[in-house]
């Protein structure tokens, strides 16, 4: 065993100041020597850093991060440095399985596949291509989404195709929709090299990106280190290290934003000139946030009202700033609203499209930005505007296929409804692919009937057996990141390429592959009788540049990138094309914005209602480029605390773990480092409730309950904390995922789920 450091003791390394340059530093871990290195970055959150893979013997042995990648420069952090080690897992799918008598049996592929062919075209002739569903993940690579959004939505024509990046990174998209026309962040991850000021709503970056923080933190140890404001409820890493740290209550992400820029407003500390000059709204929004007043801001979400106007002072008077959002945010109480305005915050100072300056509205997955860029979600490829019909004429063009061939005769199926219509009976077959639902949907004892109801023929599609595959029909065993090559691009828009290092085990393929295989036996064709990607695509690089023609001309443009400019080197970031050859680091530089009528992604909705804005509309207030001031009143969770449920539930992550642990439960290091779940509640609460670190808590809600250890301290008062990780497949079997807690209920513009709020009341069970 060779490592550079204990990443589980020390998760975010020794500090080297930063002073103008990152020194080299390689985090390595590897448990032999490598035969050879191969180029690949991490999937294992939305940061996206560079690394390679080291092989031995057919096997993955080690990995080290890429010096010379923009994104990390070389640094890893724990689940980069020990999550490889499920690829060599024992359990892993080898062999195609079919439900038979109530048990899963092995199979071929060809019974496997001929079998889905055979409902698939069942279910078309009598119910239509709406019969199907597909619900995807966060965790493909861009060849593999570009396929399944052309099998969904050429070769079928269903309209039902979303993924689980509905549950963490909707919001994210929608609000760059709403504010600057299209989706795309607009800053770099160099931004935080230089920035005067940081800040992080609802993200705690400490846990959820570390080697990002790992910048801050090189920063803060600098000679001139930013000043940091941090808004969540909880006393986290993150919020150990800000300047000033705001915790609000439950669901009033808006109310503390709105009363931020105010204050803004009122001190004379916005760029009159830059809001005149590149954007609308803003009577509109400076009447809506006049009302929030720093004292009525406290009323309702318990922040200080001198905290609020430090904050505000320290927002409002620097020169350059960077702001993150994520969870906190968007699975929140009027989350889509809540992050229009942290990007209403840059627009009014006038703060974006320049060094130092930017925003990441933040990613769930490592690959989620692929998922909304290739169509697999509920967006066309491109970021093209289903409401468009100019865009739809150039996606058939594409695809040489009759427009109405495109479902787009209404908004596409979220994934929250496509599991509604799973459960109404009007879909009847649904196909998951790299994800494990019944342990990520909300209000599981709702969602664990779903799939097993007889007129649902459930598709799972993974690479281990999960909560999920034991109630398919049929499995499919899929290889995965080391085991085939593709690309995927992170949250600051730089695309990476991942080589293959390995074989997969047994006969696991490539989603690209099995994606492929199905269009074949399906036999969908174009308008001239051409197969519709057999004729053309023999490998994933064949499908990257189609994607590349995709893209032209669009914000997501690659047509500048190939496999081979993207080996060897660092990602690269979108757009890259001939004006951008080396990608572009900034967006709407020359403040510009992606609004005009004829290439907008959508042309809007009401925030309140979530009601889609036409075309129609649109051209009554047609922004010609300029970027969209929005603002919204408050408007209180719909489940509150009473005295049946008096404390408030709120769900998270914890950094040794990536989602349903699917991949990061199958390393020794990160599953002994964080092996069960637990309840956090404050000092005063366990007081109140006799409760003392690692007393057995039964926590309720109005739809389940879970028994999870105390966890005592760092949070406030009346708000308790659960991860969200752990399913049932644990050795006592026991009620711990905390999704049996959550309620079914979803953003009205972005339709993400609310995970953040629940109203439980809870009794310590032993001591």
């Amino acid at each position: 065993m060779k490592e550079t450091r204990d990443s589980i003791q020390d998760i975010w390394g020794q500090r080297t100041g930063y002073e103008g340059d990152w020194p080299v530093r390689v985090d390595e871990r590897i448990e032999e020597e490598p035969d050879h290195w191969v180029q690949s970055a991490c999937v294992l959150c939305s940061n996206g850093c560079g690394m390679d893979i080291g092989v031995k013997d057919g096997r993955i042995v080690g990995v080290r991060g890429r010096a010379v990648d923009s994104v990390n420069h070389g640094r890893l952090g724990p689940k980069g440095l020990h999550g490889w080690v499920a690829n060599n897992s024992q359990d892993r799918l080898t062999r195609p399985l079919i439900r038979r008598n109530g048990k899963l049996e092995e199979a071929s592929w060809n019974e496997a596949m001929d079998l889905i062919v055979q409902k698939s075209k069942e279910l078309v002739e009598k119910h239509t291509a709406s019969s199907i569903g597909f619900y995807t993940s966060g965790q493909l690579f861009l060849e593999e989404y570009y396929a399944l959004g052309i099998v969904g939505k050429a070769g079928l024509g269903t309209p039902h195709m979303d993924g689980n990046t509905r549950l963490c990174t909707a919001t994210a998209a929608a609000a760059l929709k709403v504010s600057f026309g299209s989706d795309g962040q607009p800053g770099s991850y160099s931004d935080l090299d230089t920035t005067e000021a940081i800040l992080h709503v609802g993200h705690n970056i400490a846990s959820q990106q570390t080697v990002l923080w790992m910048r801050v933190l090189d920063r803060l140890a600098g000679p001139n280190p930013p000043k940091l404001v941090v808004i969540d409820p909880r006393a986290t890493y993150t919020a150990e290290k800000a300047t000033v740290h705001l915790a609000p209550r439950v669901g009033t992400n808006v109310p503390v934003m709105n009363g931020i820029l105010n204050l803004i407003i009122q001190a004379g500390q916005i760029n009159q000139e830059y809001i005149e000059a590149h954007t609308v709204g803003f009577e509109e929004l400076k009447q809506i946030v006049a009302k929030w007043t720093p004292e009525r801001v406290e009323h309702l979400s318990g922040v200080p009202a001198a905290k609020l106007r430090e904050a505000a002072h320290i927002l409002g008077t620097c020169k350059t700033l960077v702001s993150t959002a994520l969870q906190g945010v968007y699975q929140s109480m009027q989350a889509t609203a809540a992050a229009v305005q942290v990007n209403n915050l840059h627009l009014l100072r006038g703060l974006l499209g320049h060094p130092g300056s930017g925003i990441y509205q933040m990613n769930g997955q490592p690959t989620a930005q692929n998922t909304r860029e290739c169509g697999a979600d509920g967006d066309l490829p491109g970021f093209r505007n289903w409401g468009n019909e100019d865009h739809i004429k150039e996606l058939a063009a594409l695809w040489n296929l009759h427009p109405d061939q495109i479902p787009h005769w209404a908004p596409p199926t979220h994934a929250m409804q496509i599991w509604r219509y799973c459960e109404q009976g009007s879909i009847k077959l649904l196909w998951i692919s790299g994800t494990n639902p019944l342990v990520s949907l909300p209000d599981l004892d709702r969602a664990r009937k779903i799939p097993a109801k007889e007129d649902l023929f459930v598709i799972v599609q993974d690479a281990f057996p999960t909560e999920t595959t034991a109630l398919a029909d049929v499995v499919l065993p899929a290889a995965i990141w080391g085991e085939k090559t593709g690309c995927f691009t992170n949250v600051g828009r730089t695309v990476h390429i991942s080589h293959k290092a390995i074989d997969p085990p047994g006969e696991a393929r490539s989603d690209f592959d099995i994606f492929v295989d199905y269009s074949r036996r399906m036999d969908f064709r174009d308008q001239d009788g051409n197969s519709l990607l057999t004729s053309t695509w023999q490998t994933t690089e064949d499908a990257f540049n189609a994607w590349r023609e995709c893209t032209r001309g669009r914000p997501c443009d690659y047509t500048g990138l190939s496999y081979a400019k993207l080996t060897g080197g660092s990602g690269i970031q979108w757009p890259c094309n001939e004006q951008y050859p080396d990608g572009k680091k900034h967006l709407y530089e020359d403040g510009v914005f992606n609004t005009n009528i004829d290439y907008c992604e959508t042309y809007g909705h009401d925030l309140e209602t979530g009601a889609a804005r036409n075309q129609d509309d649109y051209k009554l207030i047609d922004p010609k480029g300029k970027a969209f001031l929005k603002g919204i009143d408050y408007e209180p969770p719909h489940e509150v605390p009473d005295k049946q449920y008096p404390l408030w539930l709120t769900t998270g992550r914890v950094v040794f773990h990536f989602h349903t642990r699917t991949k990061t439960g199958r390393s020794k290091a990160l599953q002994e480092a964080a092996p069960d779940s637990y309840v956090q509640l404050s000092t005063e609460d366990a007081a109140c409730y006799g409760i003392a670190d690692g007393d057995m808590v039964e926590v309720v809600s109005r739809r389940g309950k879970v028994l999870e250890p105390a966890r005592v301290g760092d949070i406030e008062p009346g708000l308790i904390f659960i991860p969200f990780h752990y399913g049932y497949w644990d050795k006592a079997d026991r009620p711990r995922a905390v999704n049996e807690l959550t309620l079914t209920e979803w953003d009205p513009v972005s339709k993400q789920p609310h995970y953040k709020y629940a109203a439980v009341h809870i009794r310590k069970v032993n001591a």
